[in-house]
């Protein structure tokens, strides 16, 4: 390719003049026309992870499993002020995971708070204060999953559809007055989870996605995804933590739009590449739904890992 400039005059009339041709300097290759921003898979799976927290927030977390994901929050990431749930009892709960006393301990040595027998489709709003405002900058709830309650995959999808809208309805009055507070669902990727439609349910609720972002499991250190059913003895070597998985980022609706020229968008993760996919991904919400904020009776509302009874967080 050549470039040809011409030769301007001022004041003048001038007599057309020769156009002087540019070549381009030897070793300078030329443009490829197939380069691409993205990023290639490999620099994706090694991209700083999105971590939706300051170490300072009031941070809630609904149906943990073996508290594995909030005990890192406050061991490695210095996290202050964590409430994590259970849907269990305390005895149901060791039963199940007979290691979950050292996260347990982990948790409540540094300040946190374990609640238990807590179900997100009929839990009660954290509320402080005398005008019973929210209490929670940062809401949680990983992978959840009513359980294996049919085999109908019609039937499964508009079950844990039913957990998300009463999840997201009793969720939101938790929710701090301070702008931009927000509620982080985290989904496998592919279906059935795309099918849940996550984003039209929240919207029911007053909610509008902020961002979404592949999660990584590797950023939590300490932090595995267990069986819903629980520890099981001589078991396969599943690891929900390996498997592809997107965290969802909802805040109040007009809390989501970034000001700029032209019209308004909404804020995206560098990590946005497929953001349309939707998927679970948090702590034992399989085959556990969740837990009411007081100790309320617990229906059967588990969670359980896609289709498989036996997976958890």
């Amino acid at each position: 390719m050549t470039l040809r400039i011409p030769h301007l005059s001022h004041g003048k009339k001038s007599t057309p003049q020769k156009y002087t041709p540019l070549t381009r300097p030897s070793g300078v290759s030329k443009p490829s026309s197939k380069s691409s921003t993205k990023p290639s898979k490999h620099q994706t799976q090694h991209r700083k992870p999105t971590l939706p927290f300051s170490p300072h927030e009031q941070v809630l977390l609904i149906g943990e499993g073996d508290l594995s994901f909030s005990s890192s929050l406050m061991v490695h990431h210095k996290c202050q002020h964590v409430t994590a749930t259970i849907y269990e009892s305390s005895h149901e709960l060791l039963s199940k995971y007979p290691h979950v006393e050292e996260n347990i301990k982990a948790i409540e040595d540094r300040g946190g708070a374990v609640r238990y027998g807590v179900d997100a489709m009929k839990m009660r709003p954290f509320t402080t204060g005398k005008e019973r405002e929210g209490a929670m900058d940062r809401i949680f709830f990983n992978f959840p999953h009513v359980g294996g309650k049919t085999k109908d995959i019609n039937r499964q999808v508009r079950y844990n559809q039913e957990l998300l809208v009463s999840f997201f309805k009793n969720a939101v009055p938790s929710l701090s007055p301070k702008e931009g507070s927000s509620i982080v669902v985290t989904l496998f990727e592919g279906e059935p989870y795309t099918l849940w439609n996550i984003r039209d349910l929240a919207r029911h609720s007053g909610l509008e996605v902020k961002r979404s972002w592949r999660f990584q499991a590797s950023a939590y250190p300490g932090y595995r995804h267990v069986r819903t059913l629980g520890i099981v003895k001589g078991g396969g070597g599943w690891k929900g933590e390996e498997r592809a998985a997107r965290s969802y980022e909802f805040v109040r609706k007009g809390e989501g739009v970034v000001v700029g020229s032209g019209k308004g968008k909404r804020e995206e993760s560098s990590e946005e590449e497929d953001e349309g996919d939707e998927s679970l991904h948090g702590d034992y919400v399989e085959e556990q739904g969740d837990e009411s904020l007081d100790d309320e009776d617990t229906e059967d509302h588990e969670t359980e890992d896609d289709d498989d009874e036996d997976e958890g967080d």
